[in-house]
């Protein structure tokens, strides 16, 4: 733990707030800037002496829980939050939930991106967003009351078995349940999540044979080999980009420069283009 550091840092981020900025009332000129000691002592919900004796790099090591609730009084983001963590010699705390709103600078990049199919999952492998040509090889998820859960479709699929049958799609199906299951240990009070793992439980036995092996791995790369009813079989590289901030998964589909499927793709594109025109 570094005390000094963390006194620094508190005294920073307090004369950086205004009263207005947490709710409280501004009762007219102060003598210095930012909040009181006390005010922030009041949002953490500890006594301003305990706050006082970290301002002065003497108070004993805070807790976890003490440092989530100056972290909200102080309303530090994400990178500072992890920061003052960090200062206090602790690792950081998840979120409670996973977040389901996608930045918009991500919804942009993936509108923008007409060559490769691109589409944003959460922890839960729920779609959240998607480009146009993406429809093409998971479908157009617009329609109000369509299934966007991507382990809904492979566990309740007729064709479970050949998936997991077939070497590249049984690669993928314990991956992803691997996934599931890390996500579910940094998530172990979200009800979607707890709600989607007993229901997949409940429903397919493949699922929980699975999920009894306690393998955990967060989802990276791999190669993955489309059959499209147009333009045939389309091989592709998945690159999986982390999404900052929100622990959701920028997932983008592309081929080799120059090959039969960077060919097949170009194509694709131009018959969509056509479409459009």
């Amino acid at each position: 733990m570094n005390r000094a550091d963390l006194a620094e840092y508190l005294r920073d981020r307090r004369a950086r707030l205004r009263p207005i900025d947490v709710g409280l009332p501004d009762n007219g000129r102060r003598r210095t800037p930012g909040l009181r000691r006390q005010e922030v002592a009041q949002l953490a919900g500890m006594s301003v002496e305990y706050y006082t004796r970290l301002e002065q790099a003497r108070g004993p090591r805070p807790s976890r829980q003490i440092l989530n609730a100056l972290g909200r009084a102080l309303m530090l983001s994400i990178d500072e939050r992890a920061y003052l963590f960090h200062l206090a010699g602790e690792t950081v705390s998840p979120a409670s939930r996973p977040a389901g709103d996608v930045p918009r600078g991500i919804l942009n990049m993936i509108s923008a991106m007409s060559d490769q199919p691109a589409y944003v999952i959460d922890v839960k492998y729920d779609i959240l967003a998607w480009n146009e040509l993406a429809t093409e090889f998971i479908g157009d998820l617009s329609a109000p009351g369509v299934e966007r859960n991507m382990l809904r479709w492979i566990f309740r699929s007729p064709h479970l078995a050949e998936y997991l049958c077939d070497l590249d799609h049984s690669v993928f199906v314990r991956s992803a349940v691997a996934d599931l299951r890390a996500a579910s240990a940094r998530y172990p009070d979200d009800d979607s999540l707890n709600s989607l793992v007993a229901e997949l439980l409940r429903l397919s036995p493949e699922f929980g044979e699975l999920w009894a092996d306690h393998e955990v791995e967060v989802r990276r790369g791999m190669n993955k080999t489309f059959v499209h009813p147009v333009v045939g079989t389309v091989d592709f590289h998945c690159e999986v980009l982390l999404i900052p901030d929100r622990d959701q998964r920028l997932i983008v589909y592309t081929t080799e420069p120059g090959s039969p499927s960077w060919r097949a793709m170009r194509e694709l594109r131009q018959g969509q283009a056509k479409i459009v025109n």
